[in-house]
């Protein structure tokens, strides 16, 4: 029998029913909305060949193949990563609108600064992490997506939870409960007005830039009120000379974000990290091989 002969209707429902929450795995593990997709359509075509009259959970087993290959593709791009120019940051993932995809594409377990805690993980400990703590799966299913014991993975998690809780200490704000503080640092920004400015960012303020080597950014991080209000204003000065400037307001990674176009292309996208009315971290990507999915 074929594969899809195995798979019939009935599997094929199946995979539609849960590709949202696949792609979450998969970009949660991965940080790149790329891979992430290649993760699910590689889920895909195994899915094809599994006779499913066999499978009783269907959730769990696709989760165990969306997982593995994640696993596989995280081990490679980690070394791809060590020799990465100036900072790193996940590829933009905007937020869904209206197509009923899982909740935590828009939750704080997307947002940049997550995502940047979870890749200082080992790829073990961030699909374990990923799959107990965000996705709820029982210890062990996870322990047959990871190829570990039940054992083996609680000590995993709990390793995993204590990392990310020591090093995010609160949540990033919701989009609707930073907006007021988004729109006052996007118009001081603008207008250059490097006082107003900092009068928004709070005293530990982190800006960081991605361009990956192939266009210009800040290769190390910017830190403090005033340097961090002097280099997003300055960026945009020099901008404005490179053309005419766009910008289209937005929801990236579970943050407000602007998408900065010049001459109709799109340059940059920023989130605008929001904690306690203040904003706390500017993560700005210029790296154009992440900003493929993005409009003007």
């Amino acid at each position: 029998m074929t594969g899809e002969q195995h798979t019939g209707e009935h599997g094929d429902d199946e995979f539609v029913a849960h590709r949202a929450l696949l792609f979450s795995i998969a970009y949660e593990i991965l940080g790149s909305v790329a891979d992430a997709e290649d993760t699910v359509s590689e889920t895909w075509i195994r899915w094809r060949g599994v006779d499913t009259a066999t499978v009783d959970n269907p959730r769990a087993y696709l989760a165990r193949i969306v997982t593995r290959q994640a696993l596989n593709t995280a081990r490679s791009a980690g070394r791809r990563r060590e020799d990465y120019v100036g900072p790193w940051l996940p590829e933009p993932l905007e937020a869904p609108v209206n197509d009923g995809l899982d909740h935590v594409l828009t939750g704080e377990a997307v947002t940049t600064a997550m995502l940047l805690v979870l890749e200082s993980l080992t790829p073990t400990e961030r699909a374990v992490f990923v799959l107990r703590d965000v996705f709820d799966f029982d210890y062990r299913e996870i322990a047959t997506a990871v190829d570990k014991t039940e054992a083996a993975v609680r000590q995993t998690a709990h390793r995993a939870r204590n990392h990310v809780r020591a090093r995010r200490s609160a949540a990033v704000a919701e989009p609707t409960q930073a907006q007021s503080v988004a729109e006052r640092f996007l118009a001081t920004a603008l207008t250059g007005d490097v006082q107003g400015l900092m009068d928004v960012l709070a005293p530990g303020v982190v800006f960081l830039g991605d361009g990956g080597g192939v266009v210009s950014a800040a290769r190390r991080p910017v830190e403090g009120p005033d340097r961090v209000a002097r280099t997003l204003t300055g960026l945009l000065a020099k901008s404005a000379t490179m053309g005419e400037l766009g910008f289209r307001a937005t929801v990236v990674n579970a943050m407000p974000a602007i998408i900065v176009s010049i001459d109709g292309v799109v340059d940059n996208v920023t989130c605008i990290e929001v904690i306690g009315g203040q904003v706390t971290a500017v993560y700005t990507v210029r790296n154009p091989e992440k900003l493929t999915r993005l409009t003007v």
